[in-house]
């Protein structure tokens, strides 16, 4: 049986076919607006405020109406990564106090308690994923300093929301990116709050740290499988559910179901491969593809030989879907899983 299917971040219309303002119209409420540092800075204060203000609130009735959506969907599609932005420069020197003034944290605590309120009732599950830039084992102090603080505003929206009072019952996840790998990481979890140790989650990446490093973590905290992330820094091993390795990504939640990631390489740079057929690392290396780009994410889920894979993982996992189509792709594997499931009741 299959657990969830999600996606991360934004809600793209069905009907894509549409004139690109019909479709910002469409997608606006649904979707997260985002300044900039030098735009704010260029402001006056008065000027700058109201705008963060104004983004605060959009934000929060729009993290709520994507939760309403997703509530909406069959349950097997009852997940969704909530966006990074909700409340931009939270955590910039020249501008954190404004996240700190009282009247702003009442409106924030309670736009998003809102949203966590939704998010129970409905039986959607929700997570966030910091950026690229929160670097939690960095071997440069200062960065990791930062990088907790980003950790941190993450973890108060998850607080607002009612979630990180026990093991994982939000998840926020990070890769294992920086160079002091694991040992880093054990040692920022020490100073994180009890919270951001309730929701943390490490995810192996493609590049220097990948799944036999985040075992190293097992019993720290949870850990996130991500297979096309193992695919490539493996050199092109479709790990199977059965693994001893997987066995102990789903001990490392502790009862609790864990999450994994799929995407697949980019359809316009396989344009010749057949959607029936996994990819083989190897020979594409061998006939000249880059590793750089096999690691990027496809727009859709176009191969349903790798689909297949994903969805072996269903019985023990939820999955969400990096896929660059957002929902679209979402609901394709969906439909893949439907598929197979009537081909097998009409055996």
């Amino acid at each position: 049986m299959i657990g969830r299917l999600g996606f991360a971040c934004k809600y793209l219309h069905p009907d894509q076919s549409q004139k690109k303002k019909v479709l910002e119209e469409l997608q606006r409420p649904l979707t997260e607006k985002c300044t900039t540092i030098t735009w704010l800075n260029r402001q006056t204060r008065e000027v700058a405020e109201q705008r963060l203000w104004d983004i605060m609130e959009h934000n929060g009735a729009a993290a709520l109406r994507l939760v309403q959506y997703v509530g909406s969907l069959p349950d097997a599609l009852r997940m969704v990564r909530l966006g990074s932005n909700q409340l931009p420069a939270y955590t910039q020197p020249d501008w954190s106090y404004f996240w700190r003034k009282p009247d702003v944290r009442q409106k924030a605590e309670q736009l998003y308690r809102a949203v966590g309120e939704a998010s129970r009732e409905l039986d959607v599950r929700v997570s966030m994923h910091p950026g690229q830039f929160t670097v939690l084992a960095s071997d440069n102090p200062d960065i990791v300093n930062r990088s907790i603080e980003e950790f941190e505003y993450h973890v108060d929206i998850a607080r607002w929301m009612g979630y990180g009072k026990k093991f994982q019952d939000f998840k926020i996840n990070v890769h294992i990116s920086g160079r002091k790998g694991p040992t880093g990481i054990k040692e920022c979890l020490n100073r994180l709050s009890p919270e951001a140790r309730n929701t943390i989650t490490i995810e192996n990446e493609e590049n220097s740290w990948g799944l036999e490093h985040i075992l190293e973590l097992s019993g720290h905290c949870g850990l996130v499988l991500d297979i096309h992330h193992h695919w490539v820094h493996s050199g092109g091993e479709y790990i199977k559910p059965d693994d001893d390795r997987v066995k102990q990504i789903i001990d490392s939640w502790r009862g609790v179901r864990p999450t994994m990631h799929y995407s697949i390489s980019r359809e316009d740079y396989l344009v010749d491969h057949h959607p029936n057929i996994k990819p083989d690392y190897q020979q594409l290396l061998a006939t000249g593809h880059k590793k750089a780009k096999l690691r990027a994410h496809s727009d859709m889920c176009w191969n349903t030989a790798c689909n297949e894979w994903a969805l072996s993982f269903a019985p023990d996992f939820d999955i969400m879907v990096e896929a660059k189509l957002k929902n679209l792709a979402n609901q394709q594997l969906f439909n893949q899983y439907k598929n197979t499931l009537l081909l097998h009741c009409h055996k």
